[in-house]
């Protein structure tokens, strides 16, 4: 059975997908102050998501890992 926490992780690991998001937008969207439901953290410290600054980017963008990748095809919608 899937946890909320999991239900959550699993969303914002989608919202990804597309590609990678802006950190500023991707903190405004899945930060939160709720200990409890720290989807963003979480995803961050099990290696599922990233945040790097290309070259060519005026900010620091997220993205998913390969890990992550491996996170969403692994688990059932």
């Amino acid at each position: 059975m899937e946890t909320s926490v999991d239900s959550l992780t699993r969303d914002l690991l989608e919202w990804l997908s597309g590609g990678p998001r802006p950190y500023s937008e991707t903190m405004e969207a899945w930060r939160t102050s709720c200990p409890r439901l720290d989807v963003w953290e979480q995803a961050l410290q099990a290696g599922y998501v990233r945040r790097c600054q290309p070259p060519d980017a005026p900010s620091p963008r997220v993205e998913l890992t390969p890990k992550g990748e491996a996170f969403l095809s692994r688990r059932p919608h």
